[in-house]
């Protein structure tokens, strides 16, 4: 089953840290690769560069920046492939954000 590990982090502590965080990070995506599980993943541009949109009786509504005001914003994600919930809860505590913010993890829903 896939499932996809969404992490947040305080957004500008994440941005300002991120050269440090990467080795890190992408030992973490090699170990996920090596065991098989890896599908897909990538990081997040900071908040400011953030464009949110909603339509509203038809009209097609524009404004700068995330959809919630937060101190941890979603800064990336991974989608994993493995047997159960357990499994992906095991990887998602592995991941170096989860020290930092939170990892969430749902199950992926296909089209």
């Amino acid at each position: 089953m896939k499932y996809m590990l969404l992490i947040y982090e305080d957004d500008v502590d994440r941005v300002a840290s991120m050269d440090e965080r990467m080795p890190h990070c992408s030992a973490y995506v090699e170990a996920m690769r090596k065991a098989g599980i890896y599908v897909n993943g990538d990081r997040l541009r900071g908040v400011t560069t953030a464009t949110s949109v909603s339509v509203v009786d038809g009209k097609t509504h524009v404004v700068d920046g995330p959809y919630a005001e937060a101190k941890e914003q979603l800064g990336g994600y991974h989608i994993i492939e493995v047997p159960d919930l357990d499994t992906a809860l095991a990887w998602a505590a592995r991941c170096p954000s989860a020290s930092r913010g939170k990892v969430e993890v749902r199950p992926v829903w296909p089209l």
